[in-house]
């Protein structure tokens, strides 16, 4: 492919829209453009990457006979109704009607679409399992589309879909599909995590998140610096192991804490630390009020609490709502005597192992001192409802948690019935029996995935791209493109290396050299090969991208020189 012929528009200087590398050097490098907020065009560079990510991923979901299929990008809204979904997905979701006033929505995920596929067509045990894919655009109406292709309103996705009549079924699904989502980001050469994870608006229980490793990620990643464990901080779990307390239950008191307002006023003023204060934080869950009780210490981890509750909404309670029930502000909230008002109480499981905490009275500036959970406070329920820390145990005993930030690139989730016990999705089981179809939902933000390489695959001067996924194998600079002798030896050149199985980008721009090898280095092929001054002698310059040494190599010698120099690099 001559450069000349490529629409490769770079660019010097940094795009002021632009705040993460992979977004400034895809749009210097000429890899994307914006056409409106969130919606980008992949120009031809980008567009080669992602034909090699989707070849990959069709190579992998291949060899464990999951079928690849198309689905519309438009979905008519009652299959999300028949979900219930259309009426929890909120605002991120694209509506429409058509000319004849019905409702459309333009699909930001596809569970209901293949259920309903599915459920038509399949009524024995006997045709199934199945695997399901497509790779196909999403949409979703972010509020703050940023960060280029990591958060858009439009996107590339993988989305595969698992169909088995039992349990069973399902396990091994979801085991081959985790093996080929590996498989896939260890060949596009990705440093990543895979990490247990929150299945959200999805629906299910049973997820794995696979995060890739970027200082820009939104994510915060806690894993072991000695083990195998790796969660969401959604998700992440310190060790815990029930112990009895190890000191004398002392009398239950009421002390005042006049004119503090905050937690650390209240510590002050008892002469405690904040770990020994537990804090009451009231949750409006669903239609119901739930107190949590957590040491002062810790941020209470709301998706926790969703999850331990199995609610659909869960926010904060309004303070003057709280004030009407409690009798109290914030701060000085506290689980005595709650039983009569008809609030469910959640107390986290670290509680139970300490005796004596100030906790709130329900009167403002008064605390109750010695507060033992096992005398003080009946119908509770104890579970883990903590925000973990950095530096603590590992909950597999195993080394301590270790923080860091990723980009979430797939998610695999055992969806179970969710969407085919709604939507008719059901079949004649081994028993003559009905029995609801059992799904598994997996995805890979291809474009996101193309970030995520990014970001991870860089230097002050462009793109490094690993050899898997880069738009060529070997960029072919003609230093002087008025000398005859480096003309010919170039199209000599590229010629044998195409008839060898590479892809060559070769750049036969009336360029001054410096300005090709800045390009070609924000450009981030992984080999480049410029024929200069020795061409009369069958002699050119190569250069690993991201290496500083070159090495001049005879065209006798090229084709071997260059496979070995590819087998070296990531």
């Amino acid at each position: 492919m001559k450069q000349s012929k490529i629409f490769i528009p770079t660019e010097k200087e940094v795009p002021a829209e632009a705040q993460v590398k992979s977004h400034i050097f895809m749009l210097r490098a000429g890899f994307i453009r914006q056409v409106a907020g969130g919606i980008y065009a992949y120009l031809p560079l980008a567009n080669r990457i992602i034909n090699k990510i989707e070849s990959i991923i069709r190579e992998e979901m291949s060899r464990i006979d999951a079928n690849e299929m198309l689905m519309p990008e438009m979905i008519p809204a009652e299959l999300w109704k028949e979900s219930g979904r259309f009426y929890t997905y909120g605002p991120q979701m694209y509506q429409l009607k058509d000319r004849h006033d019905r409702e459309f929505i333009m699909a930001p995920t596809h569970e209901e679409t293949f259920t309903k596929i599915i459920s038509d067509e399949i009524k024995s045990y006997k045709k199934l399992p199945l695997i399901l894919y497509q790779i196909q655009q999403k949409f979703r109406d972010e509020l703050r589309p940023k960060n280029g292709l990591l958060r858009g309103r439009e996107f590339i996705m993988k989305d595969a879909y698992s169909f088995s009549s039992d349990q069973k079924g399902l396990d091994d699904a979801y085991d081959l599909i985790e093996s080929a989502y590996k498989r896939i980001f260890d060949r596009v050469g990705l440093d990543y995590r895979e990490i247990i994870a929150d299945s959200g608006s999805m629906g299910g229980k049973d997820s794995a998140e696979f995060q890739a490793i970027a200082a820009t990620g939104e994510d915060i990643i806690a894993y072991s610096n000695s083990g195998k464990y790796a969660a969401n901080i959604e998700m992440a779990e310190e060790f815990f192991e029930k112990k009895i307390p190890d000191e004398d239950k002392k009398a239950l008191v009421l002390v005042d804490t006049p004119n503090a307002k905050t937690l650390a006023d209240d510590a002050d003023y008892l002469h405690v630390p904040t770990h020994k204060i537990a804090k009451c934080i009231v949750f409006e869950a669903d239609d119901e009020l739930v107190a949590v009780i957590i040491p002062g210490d810790y941020d209470v981890n709301e998706i926790k609490v969703k999850n331990f509750l199995d609610a659909k909404h869960l926010s904060e309670a309004e303070e003057q709502e709280v004030f009407k029930i409690f009798g109290a502000h914030f701060g000085s909230l506290g689980p005595v005597g709650l039983k009569n008002k008809d609030i469910r109480i959640l107390v986290d499981r670290t509680i139970q192992n300490e005796a004596n905490w100030f906790v709130g009275s329900n009167h403002d500036g008064q605390h109750y001192a010695n507060f033992n959970l096992d005398r003080d406070l009946k119908d509770f329920e104890t579970g883990d409802f903590l925000t973990a820390k950095e530096g603590s145990i590992s909950p597999d005993g195993k080394g301590k948690l270790v923080f860091t930030k990723g980009i979430e690139i797939g998610h695999i989730f055992k969806l179970g019935t969710f969407y085919t016990s709604k939507m008719g999705g059901q079949i004649q089981n081994e028993k003559g029996k009905l029995s609801d179809i059992i799904m598994g939902c997996y995805g890979i933000g291809i474009s996101r995935l193309l970030s995520a390489i990014a970001e991870q695959s860089n230097d002050p001067k462009g793109f490094i791209w690993p050899k898997a996924v880069a738009p060529f194998n070997v960029h072919l600079i003609t230093m002087n493109t008025k000398n005859e002798s480096q003309v010919n030896l170039t199209k000599q050149i590229d010629k044998n290396l195409q008839e060898a199985g590479f892809e060559v980008l070769v750049d036969d721009r009336k360029e001054r050299p410096g300005v090709k090898f800045a390009d070609s280095d924000l450009i981030g092929i992984p080999i480049r090969v410029v024929v200069g001054r020795q061409a009369d002698q069958q002699i050119v310059e190569v250069k690993a991208r991201g290496q500083e040494s070159t090495n001049d190599v005879s065209t006798d010698n090229l084709i071997a020189f260059l496979k070995d120099k590819l087998n070296e690099l990531k």
